[in-house]
């Protein structure tokens, strides 16, 4: 790690604000990594609260956020007022419909060339995505164009965020069988046959207690992984705790819970790898776990007059349509009621039972979408190709 500044104009520049706690500095913290690993270019990340970044990023403890250091080929800087005046970079991608500094935005318009303008936007299984996808919106002031950028599961869609190596990786894990073994004995686990590992990183969820007395009840035993995060409280409450901490472990009758600490995305990873069902939130985490190849549960974020279902039905209509009827129908009851459309406990049942079937079914949808363009390799061509039909 160089934890240095250094002033140089980046190629690359991502100006991120925290909405979903975590996710959307994840997925800029991700995507910022790949690009500099990939371009060898230099790549700067904006955003508001370092105190999230720290937390994805313990190494950014040594960088004074008023000036900046690099870590993994990026430069982190803090997005504060009053902006500073710093020579805007060849791409400028502001992430989620942020509004870029106007200061900056008066550099880039002065910038020759001017900058290729990218507004990430979120990822979405909807029909209207690849119609949007690249469409350009001029700025009513300045001389400078906005290009719509949108990840999605389809061709005419930016794609997904896929660093290279990590099905490889994801592969090494469970190839070698102490891999996982080894994971669980270091939280104190040991797993027999018949039990089943879940992850569960989530918003608040107050239809917990009634699906982890589900699990107490349950004929198998149940290992829960909780990291540090919104949902620890709801789980506490469930258990009839004040409170949970990190390393804290209980055990009621079949269901033994394990409060792990908040860790770094490549520990996350491994967390997911080493479940058997992963219930995860927002879009980060909804991407890793699909990638991990198991079976999952998403919570989606949720938005004014449940406008989160429709992109919520959106993607189970496209990620079950290669699922038997009672695989798709367990799947949707339960997601549906996770999200507040039902009860998780009742529908636990039928998704618990589809669980060998989805794990399948997950494993073959990863596999599908390995095929195509990550969206690093889509976003440098876009760029590119904007570059070049601008000169």
């Amino acid at each position: 790690m160089n934890a240095a500044h250094e002033p140089s104009v980046p190629t690359w520049e991502i100006f991120c604000q925290v909405v979903d706690n975590f996710g959307d500095i994840g997925v800029c913290w991700r995507l910022a990594r790949d690009l500099a690993a990939r371009t060898g270019a230099g790549v700067r990340l904006w955003v508001d609260d370092w105190a999230v970044l720290l937390r994805l990023c313990p190494a950014a403890g040594n960088i004074d956020p008023a000036v900046g250091g690099v870590i993994a080929g990026v430069e982190l800087r803090q997005w504060a007022a009053p902006f500073p005046a710093v020579e805007p970079a060849s791409v400028v991608i502001e992430a989620f419909a942020c509004e870029i500094p106007e200061t900056h935005l008066q550099a880039m318009a002065r910038r020759q060339p001017a900058p290729v303008w990218i507004n990430l936007e979120y990822l979405s299984a909807e029909d209207w995505v690849a119609g949007c996808h690249g469409m350009a919106s001029p700025h009513p002031r300045l001389p400078l164009a906005k290009h719509f950028f949108f990840p999605g599961f389809g061709d005419g869609t930016g794609g997904l965020l896929r660093e290279p190596g990590l099905l490889e990786r994801r592969a090494a894990f469970l190839r070698d069988r102490c891999g996982r073994e080894q994971w669980l004995a270091r939280r104190g686990v040991r797993r027999e046959a018949g039990d089943t590992c879940v992850s569960l990183f989530a918003y608040e969820q107050p239809a917990l207690p009634a699906l982890l007395q589900a699990w107490m009840k349950g004929l198998r035993r149940t290992h829960l992984f909780v990291p540090e995060g919104r949902v620890l409280a709801d789980v506490a409450r469930a258990l009839g705790r004040g409170g949970l901490g990190v390393g804290d472990a209980v055990s009621k009758g079949a269901l033994d819970l394990h409060v792990l600490p908040f860790t770094d995305q490549d520990g996350y990873d491994e967390l997911l790898w080493a479940c058997d069902l992963n219930f995860v939130r927002g879009e980060d985490s909804f991407v890793r776990a699909q990638w991990a190849g198991r079976p999952f549960a998403w919570h989606i974020y949720p938005q004014q007059d449940e406008a989160h279902f429709d992109k919520l039905e959106a993607f189970m209509a496209c990620y079950t349509a290669g699922l038997p009827a009672q695989g798709k129908t367990a799947l949707s009851d339960f997601w549906l009621a996770w999200n507040g459309r039902g009860d998780p406990a009742a529908a636990w049942p039928a998704f618990a039972a589809a669980l060998p079937a989805l794990g399948r079914h997950a494993a073959a949808w990863g596999d599908s979408l390995a095929v195509r363009p990550d969206l690093v390799t889509r976003l440098v061509e876009f760029c590119s190709h904007s570059k070049a039909s601008a000169g």
